[in-house]
């Protein structure tokens, strides 16, 4: 059977795809180009891979080391897959066993099913066949630690870039974490209110993977990333030819996520056009592409939104469609920012360390270690930035420290090195941002930018909103949010279509 082209890559999608926690992975196969093609991908993805071409071997291996998932061929020699398949069930019952066969047939997959195999794929199949599987795999082994874990570290798909973590003893964290656990066996609506940086997406995908809806697709878009065109394709897809560039039918995010779950981050930054369309969508379980003239798709999603601003000021500011909160707004959860859950700092202080020198050093050097000194410096600073900034902090710290020092609180990143900006950075940003934490910096950056551009516009356009909005180039809706966003009174200006 031809196996050269048994992992081919195939065109990344358009949204962000399911994040797969590092899992401990064993390919038991005796093709070397199918074994080393999956070893490949698997270990791209961020996991810990290793492989074996005899079944002795591997019987042997499966005996003295604890793996999350194994790829095994049935046919191997001198010892059978189902021989290998007895050996991990008698090591490690939790191991969650995907046969591949070349030959399949009900009779052989039902054996090994009943032997206790997880799943099964049939030879030849796509990197994403095995990602999405991997994915599955991913979100059952974390329903178990998550049961089994202490309540003071309860992780939740842990991405290649440690972002996936959700780490906390404290009671606020855990208000919350108690509060999506009790959520998650349903298929309400879930908005999460916090500040930027606080782990929405993270525990957006901690409620879809312990949801009943967590073997289907969980799809995430950013409201604010994406201009009105582009995210309204990207949501409700397109026809052929519904605009310059479309040369094939595309599904949407919500045809994507059918019986799963779609997470709209930045949800006050949609506009109200796309509101109103996804509002019929949820009504009527129905979705019309861009350029189609009828209904195209029945679609069943559930809906986790996001937000860093007060969804209910946001409705009274006219931003966000009373009608879609109402339909979202079934079961909100606030999550706290880190200076408000100071116990939870040293936790995941020390987690980003080991993490991150995993990553940059390897497993054979001694990581350090956070003095009790180092620990309370860390825990008296404000983290504007919250987790993320924390996480970076810890990263440059893994980055500088040396292998098993005692890291002192004269040893932390202090976000405070002096920087020698270029002319033209110096005269657009001011010193203090360049001395604070990046995404707290940017946001400060982007506001004053949009005040100072916003005062310019009104005085071009002589106070005439509609003129403002066309010399601008956006829609008056989104002036208007951009001007109470501002504290810039509507009333103060002439509204009309001129």
């Amino acid at each position: 059977m031809p196996v050269t082209e048994t992992l081919p890559r195939e065109s990344a999608p358009a949204a962000e795809s399911p994040a797969t926690p590092p899992l401990h992975i064993l390919v038991v196969d005796d093709d070397r180009t199918l074994r080393e093609g999956c070893v490949s991908m698997l270990k791209s993805e961020g996991h810990v891979v290793s492989s074996e071409g005899r079944g002795d071997d591997a019987r042997e291996l499966v005996r003295r080391r604890r793996f999350d998932v194994v790829l095994l061929d049935l046919f191997m020699t001198p010892v059978s897959g189902m021989e290998i398949l007895q050996a991990i069930r008698q090591a490690n019952r939790d191991t969650l066993v995907i046969i591949m066969t070349g030959e399949p047939s009900v009779e052989t997959n039902l054996e090994a099913l009943d032997a206790g195999a997880w799943e099964y794929m049939p030879k030849p199949f796509s990197a994403t066949q095995l990602h999405i599987l991997m994915g599955r795999a991913a979100h059952i082994i974390e329903a178990r630690r998550a049961q089994t874990a202490p309540a003071e570290a309860v992780a939740s798909q842990p991405s290649a870039g440690g972002r996936g973590v959700i780490l906390g003893a404290s009671p606020a964290f855990h208000r919350a974490l108690s509060l999506a656990r009790r959520v998650a066996a349903t298929d309400a609506s879930v908005v999460l209110i916090g500040e930027s940086g606080t782990g929405k997406e993270m525990i957006a995908r901690f409620i879809h993977a312990h949801s009943r809806r967590a073997k289907k697709t969980l799809m995430a878009v950013n409201c604010a990333a994406l201009p009105d065109s582009l995210l309204e394709s990207e949501m409700f897809g397109h026809r052929r030819g519904a605009f310059t560039g479309a040369d094939r039918d595309k599904p949407g995010l919500l045809e994507t996520a059918h019986e799963g779950t779609l997470f709209l981050d930045e949800l006050t930054e949609m506009s109200a056009a796309i509101q109103a369309k996804l509002l019929r969508v949820l009504q009527d379980g129905r979705l019309r592409r861009v350029g189609s003239e009828e209904e195209d798709r029945v679609v069943d999603v559930r809906i986790i939104s996001a937000t860093n601003k007060d969804p209910q000021q946001a409705v009274r500011d006219g931003i966000l469609r009373q009608d879609l909160f109402f339909r979202l707004w079934v079961f909100p959860i606030h999550l706290p920012p880190l200076r408000e859950r100071p116990e939870d700092i040293a936790h995941l202080a020390k987690h980003f360390v080991t993490f991150y020198w995993m990553k940059h050093r390897g497993a054979g050097v001694r990581p350090p270690v956070l003095s009790r000194e180092a620990l309370e410096d860390l825990i008296g600073r404000p983290w504007l930035g919250n987790v993320r900034e924390l996480q970076n902090a810890m990263e440059r710290l893994a980055v500088t420290a040396e292998p098993g020092q005692s890291v002192e609180p004269g040893d932390l990143p202090t976000g405070e090195e002096p920087v020698q900006p270029t002319p033209a950075v110096a005269s657009a940003v001011s010193a203090p941002l360049l001395t604070t934490a990046f995404h707290t910096a940017k946001e400060q950056l982007v506001a004053e930018f949009e005040r100072t551009y916003l005062e310019h516009l009104v005085q071009r356009a002589d106070h005439n909103l509609s003129r403002a909005a066309r010399l601008a180039a956006i829609d008056r809706t989104t002036l208007y949010r951009l001007l109470e966003k501002h504290g810039l009174q509507r009333s103060d200006f002439i509204d009309t279509q001129a």
